[in-house]
C-alpha cells in the first residue's frame, strides 16, 4: 500500500502523453485499482513469504547433509552457511565422539571375540589334564598312596583352573545379556570389609601377603549387598594377583563429608599410563598372557566400575613407583 501511495504522488508530478505505452498501463491500473491493489498485496505477500520461508528451509537442507556425514568418517562435513554457521564446531565435536565410541565399540567387541576363542582353546588344556589323570588312576589300582595323591591334587588344580575359565565365559554372558538392577538396603561397609579381607586370608598366606588395615566403624551405606561384596572381591583378589611377594596390602575405609571413601594399595609393578588409562574397559587384561593364571575374562574392574557407579559412587586407579592403589567412592546412608 505504501509502494502505490508512493507510485501514485510521483506519477502525479509527471505529464504525461495519451499514447505514451507507460501512461496507458498506468491509466489501466488506475481505472482498475480496486481488483489490482489485492493481488498486488497477495503477489507481494508470497513474495515476502517465500523469502523468509527458503532461508531456514536451506538452513534444514545443510543441515540434514551434514548429519548424513556425522557417523561416517569417509565422508566430508560440510561447511554450514550463514547463521547457523556457529554449530559447525559442535557438529564436529559431535561426529568426532560418535566416531571414537564406534571405534570402542567395535574395539570391545573384537577383544570379547578373541577372549572367547582364547578360552575355548583353553578349556582343552586342564580338561585333557583331568582325565589324563583320572585315567591313570582308575587305570592303575595298584599305585603307590602317593603317587595316588600327587595324580588327584593334580587333576583337582586343574579341574578349578577348569572352574575359573567356565566362571569367566559366564562372566562375558551375564555383561553382555543382562542388565544391572540393584536392591538395596542399610549396610556396614566395615563390617562388610572386616569379612572379605579374613576371606582372603588363606590366600595371603599362601603367596606370604600381608595386611595393614584401617577401617573405621560403622560406616553405613545404602547399598547392594551382593554387588558391593563382589566389587571388594575383584579389587582384593587384583590386589593379591599383582603384588609383590612378602609384600603389603593396605587397606583404609572412612567417611569424608557424606561419602564413604575405600583405599586399597599393594606393591607391585608400576601400570603404565596408557594401560591405567584403559583398567576400566570391558575386556582389557593388564596380562596379555592368556595363559597366566592371573589373566581372567578382563570383566573384574570393569563390572566394579559400572556396579559402584550405579551406586551414586566412583572408582580410579593410580600407579606409581611400584605401587597400585584404588580409590572407591560411595554416598553414605
Amino acid at each position: 500500500m505504501l509502494f502505490i501511495m508512493v507510485t501514485w504522488g510521483l506519477c502525479s508530478r509527471i505529464v504525461w502523453q495519451p499514447y505514451d505505452p507507460l501512461w496507458i498501463i498506468l491509466s489501466f491500473i488506475r481505472d482498475n485499482l480496486i481488483i489490482l491493489a489485492p493481488l498486488f498485496v497477495l503477489v507481494g505477500a508470497c513474495f515476502i513469504s517465500y523469502h523468509f520461508l527458503s532461508k531456514p528451509l536451506g538452513y534444514l537442507d545443510e543441515v540434514v547433509a551434514a548429519s548424513k556425514a556425522l557417523a561416517s568418517p569417509d565422508i566430508e562435513l560440510p561447511q554450514l552457511s550463514g547463521d547457523i554457521s556457529e554449530i559447525q564446531g559442535e557438529l564436529s565435536l559431535v561426529r568426532e565422539r560418535a566416531l571414537k565410541e564406534a571405534r570402542n565399540a567395535a574395539e570391545a567387541e573384537q577383544r570379547k571375540n578373541d577372549l572367547i576363542v582364547y578360552l575355548a582353546h583353553d578349556l582343552k588344556t586342564p580338561l585333557t589334564s583331568v582325565i589324563g589323570y583320572l585315567s591313570l588312576i582308575q587305570d592303575e589300582p595298584d599305585i603307590s598312596p602317593e603317587l595316588r595323591a600327587k595324580y588327584t591334587g593334580i587333576a583337582l588344580d586343574k579341574a578349578l583352573r577348569l572352574e575359573d575359565l567356565i566362571n569367566e565365559f559366564f562372566d562375558i554372558t551375564r555383561f553382555s545379556l543382562s542388565t544391572m538392577s540393584l536392591e538395596r538396603k542399610v549396610l556396614d561397609l566395615s563390617l562388610l570389609l572386616e569379612q572379605a579381607i579374613s576371606e582372603f586370608d588363606p590366600l595371603l598366606k599362601e603367596k606370604n601377603l600381608h595386611w595393614m588395615t584401617k577401617i573405621d566403624p560403622d560406616i553405613p551405606v545404602y547399598a547392594d549387598g551382593d554387588k558391593l561384596a563382589r566389587v571388594i572381591d575383584n579389587l582384593l583378589r587384583n590386589a593379591v594377583n599383582y603384588s609383590y611377594p612378602d609384600s603389603t596390602i593396605a587397606l583404609s575405609a572412612y567417611k569424608n563429608g557424606d561419602m564413604a571413601v575405600v583405599n586399597i594399595k599393594n606393591r607391585g609393578k608400576t601400570i603404565s599410563p596408557e594401560k591405567l588409562s584403559r583398567i576400566f574397559e570391558q575386556f582389557f587384561r593388564l596380562d596379555s598372557s592368556r595363559a597366566s593364571a592371573t589373566g581372567g575374562a578382563g570383566l573384574g574392574l570393569a563390572i566394579a566400575k559400572e556396579i559402584i557407579e550405579r551406586h551414586g559412587g566412583s572408582i580410579r586407579a593410580e600407579s606409581a613407583d611400584e605401587s597400585i592403589i584404588f580409590t572407591v567412592e560411595l554416598p553414605l546412608q
